[in-house]
């Protein structure tokens, strides 16, 4: 997709329109969604704990093992199949991110799977790799193995960021090596630090297709 596709209303279509902060509340979370109907987003994405809630048209994405990923396989597994039996129709879940740097790709990918496992075919999974970290501490090659052992255990897509990292979020760098590392049958979707039009348009052109930001009305108004 060109720059000069990235229409108002396509790149809408790419955004999962994010609510994820600690301190939201019930009120919060039916703001987000009313915010995802009116701006015309793919999805919403929530917190587990403000389940079940009613999305309308849009998509609701659910966290797993977030925002640290150093929760239990098994425990990530019942928190996504949870979600979904409340209704989430997509699981992004957090990989732990010090056996990534450490090089245990093994680890890694049953990870992935034991929660592929658990949701199935009923909601596409989302792998978050925490990618500037990884590059920061392990570099590119441990970032792009990665994306290939979530896409091989079963991710439908390898996302960048939880967004609450201090090594930061997304960035062009990172999407376009993970979009290499997958392949096109695989999605990646650009989180973190998302906040303006044109870093959203040079992220699309470097691979992302989907973005994750909270800050969505500002950037859409960019196109």
């Amino acid at each position: 997709m060109t720059e000069h596709d990235l229409t108002r209303e396509r790149v809408a279509r790419m955004i999962d329109h994010t609510l994820l902060k600690p301190e939201a509340t019930r009120s919060d979370a039916l703001t987000a969604v009313a915010q995802a109907a009116e701006l015309g987003v793919y999805a919403v994405c929530l917190s587990p704990s403000m389940l079940p809630v009613s999305t309308g048209a849009q998509r609701l994405a659910v966290v797993a093992g977030f925002p640290s990923g150093k929760h239990h396989s098994l425990v990530k597994a019942a928190e996504a199949r949870m979600a979904v039996d409340e209704g989430a129709d997509e699981v992004d879940m957090v990989i732990d991110i010090g056996a990534a740097v450490d090089g245990r790709f093994d680890e890694v990918f049953a990870d992935v799977v034991t929660v592929a496992q658990a949701v199935g075919d009923a909601a596409l999974l989302k792998v978050i790799v925490e990618s500037a970290v990884l590059l920061r501490d392990a570099g590119p090659d441990t970032l792009q193995q990665v994306c290939e052992k979530a896409a091989a255990a079963g991710a439908g897509m390898v996302k960048t960021s939880t967004g609450f990292h201090p090594a930061g979020g997304a960035s062009v760098a990172a999407v376009r090596l993970m979009s290499d590392a997958v392949g096109p049958g695989i999605g990646v979707k650009a989180s973190g630090g998302i906040g303006d039009a044109r870093f959203a348009a040079e992220l699309i052109a470097a691979g992302a297709t989907r973005l994750g930001t909270s800050r969505t009305a500002v950037v859409l108004d960019g196109f």
